[in-house]
């Protein structure tokens, strides 16, 4: 049990890379809806 609280805390890989792809689709997302945004008011 107590390696089971110990792994998270050791396999820092994992974590910073699932918080860099989190980070990376955030972004992604805010991206395509500000593009999306400046494309509707331009047809305006």
């Amino acid at each position: 049990m107590i390696s089971k609280l110990i792994l998270p805390l050791v396999a820092w890989d994992l974590g910073i890379w699932l918080i860099v792809l989190f980070a990376v689709v955030c972004v992604l997302l805010v991206v395509a809806v500000l593009s999306m945004m400046s494309n509707g008011k331009k047809k305006e």
